[in-house]
């Protein structure tokens, strides 16, 4: 009996891996086909959105310009078809200087439709850098907002005479109704045809926009905000930004049909993606080209805004505007570039804004870890949730892995919420790499397969990370790891503090120390002193951490993006010990 059943047993296993065998045979044989491997690429929104959403509102700017869907789609080919017409071709790269207008919006799928890499560069840039970046790219064709003409002429007039200087199209004033002067295309350089002239002499009846050959072809170059040192070139692929696009609708539950209110620069990474994503949802983009607190409450009550998203100082700005007031309607605002201070998004959201915070960088593309919000925390006090919606939280469903390391050894550091590491990232929406910049590359994207930030952060028990700092910014007082971001958050606490940031300011016997720089609210009766700072510091933080000096600014300089320039304040904060240099430099901020 029992060697019957021990033959029955072996005969069951041979036949098992015959079996396997067989099946693994053929299943072997699937390999990827052209119907089902077509390559991912965002720009398909465009084209799916003509047809779904043709006849709805895709853009409203002014009082003067309304596009829907289908019109946006057409407007988007011809520009393709254009510049095709000028001898742009596959990989070349086209560089668009405006803020954020229609025609900014239009080629951030126009570019990509004639095959070419699109390049947005930042508004706010001085014409010397301008040139640089125009270089460097060796860009052929930057389209060009009327009001940005003078400082782009100028970034071209500084090329190298054996370098070919890029053709420039004009993009006009809409307001003004404006046509290209002759004369002025002709000498200074600018094509005959402007912007809205390329549209309309376009001929588009057997146009067909160009596909990527693979979808890990480049799509954007953008170049880094300049908060840290030299920018880098970051390329990405149409794979990554069709990743990165799904995952931030998916992430923030941005619904059919939104009414997106653009107080995002679109050239700081193409508006962390929600220019396709608008498309892709069917959305009506809301387009400004300045952006202050009566404008946005304007729009928001003119055209029922749904979502904006914007770096903390748009938070800073809704909350302590003489225009704020109570909302009729909840606005989503997603906002991130910095950790926002607790008591900024405590103000924010009792006025009606429903604040998410996300964390990314130009090399993903947009937000890849966001503050996933658990219903238990709604039963919490309003400071309490405020604090928890100022952590960064945990990665978003497009990314694969997050983690906080030791930047030395790679080995994850403690979930406790006070153990600092560098935070890392693996996903498919990370970059290609830095243009013509292998080293850097290779120094960001590591071997052992993770993106190394460079910003600091922790790990809570509860598996939500924390930003701390970026790694240049963290202060060593004493051997001690000063955190600037904790230092700012209790600044903002003081109800005079408008704006808040802290620097590393050299110390002859401590190394270094924070040095603080704010700027007060408005109609503020008693103006604080020096020492009222530092004592309401000292009441509420370790005394190593205590800033030792502050700066009183009327607004601290920022980047295009908002992200406070803290390379500016180092440099003021070198020279504190000088007085009357460092009154001068402050003087001319």
């Amino acid at each position: 009996m029992r060697r019957r059943e021990a033959l029955a047993e072996r005969l069951e296993r041979k036949f098992s891996i015959i079996f396997l065998s067989f099946i693994h045979l053929f299943m072997d044989k699937f390999k990827p086909r052209l119907a089902n491997s077509s390559p991912l690429t965002p720009l398909t929104f465009l084209e799916r959105a003509a047809i779904v959403y043709g006849d709805c509102t895709s853009i409203v700017h002014n009082t003067t310009t309304t596009y829907t869907w289908s019109e946006t789609y057409t407007r988007c080919l011809k520009i393709a078809s254009s510049i095709l017409s000028l001898g742009i071709k596959r990989g070349d790269v086209v560089s668009v200087i405006a803020p954020n207008i229609p025609a900014m919006y239009e080629l951030q799928f126009a570019v990509p439709m004639a095959g070419a890499v699109l390049n947005n560069i930042n508004t706010r840039l001085d014409a010397r850098t301008i040139s640089v970046l125009l270089q460097h790219c060796e860009s052929k064709l930057v389209f060009v907002d009327y009001y940005l003409r003078s400082i782009v002429l100028d970034a071209v007039s500084m090329f190298p005479q054996h370098l070919t200087a890029p053709v420039l199209v004009l993009i006009e004033d809409d307001d003004a109704d404006m046509e290209v002067e002759p004369s002025l295309s002709r000498i200074h350089g600018f094509l005959d045809a402007s912007y809205e002239g390329l549209v309309k002499k376009s001929n588009i009846d057997e146009f067909e926009w160009v596909r990527p050959n693979n979808e890990w072809d480049p799509m954007t170059l953008n170049y880094t905000s300049g908060t840290t040192s030299s920018p880098k070139g970051v390329v990405h692929s149409h794979r990554s930004l069709f990743i990165i696009t799904f995952d931030s609708l998916v992430n923030w539950s941005v619904p059919k049909q939104p009414i997106y209110l653009w107080t995002l620069p679109m050239f700081h990474s193409n508006g962390w993606s929600y220019t396709w994503g608008m498309a892709a949802v069917g959305g009506t983009n809301i387009c400004l080209r300045r952006v202050d607190a009566g404008i946005i409450y304007a729009c928001v009550g003119l055209h029922d805004v749904t979502h904006m998203c914007g770096a903390p100082v748009v938070l800073n700005m809704i909350a302590n505007s003489s225009h704020a007031k109570s909302l009729k309607n909840p606005v989503h605002f997603l906002t991130g570039g910095a950790p926002p201070p607790a008591t900024v998004v405590l103000r924010t959201e009792s006025l009606g804004f429903v604040v998410s915070h996300g964390y990314g960088l130009t090399e993903v593309a947009g937000v890849v870890v966001s503050c996933a919000w658990k219903p238990m925390w709604n039963a919490l006090p309003a400071t309490e949730r405020a604090k928890l919606k100022a952590r960064q939280g945990v990665r978003t469903l497009g990314m694969t892995e997050v983690d906080v390391v030791e930047p030395e050894t790679g080995v994850s550091v403690k979930k406790d919420g006070s153990s600092m590491g560098e935070i890392v990232l693996r996903g498919g929406c990370l970059m290609l790499g830095y243009l013509k910049n292998p080293e850097g590359t290779s120094r960001c994207l590591r071997e052992n397969g993770w993106l190394y930030t460079g910003d600091v952060g922790v790990m809570h028990p509860d598996g939500y990370l924390e930003i701390k700092d970026r790694s240049k910014d963290i202060i060593i007082s004493g051997g001690e790891n000063v955190s600037s971001v904790e230092v700012e958050s209790v600044l903002y606490t003081n109800p005079v503090v408008n704006e808040a940031a802290v620097v590393a300011k050299p110390d002859d016997y401590w190394g270094e120390t924070p040095c603080a720089f704010v700027s007060l609210k408005e109609n503020v009766r008693k103006k604080p002193r020096e020492k009222d700072i530092i004592e309401f510091c000292r009441a509420r933080l370790p005394h190593y951490m205590v800033p030792k000096n502050v700066v009183f600014m009327d607004e601290l300089p920022k980047t295009a993006t908002g992200k406070i320039q803290k390379f500016s304040l180092r440099d003021v904060a070198k020279k504190i010990g000088m007085l009357p240099q460092a009154a001068a430099v402050i003087s001319r901020m």
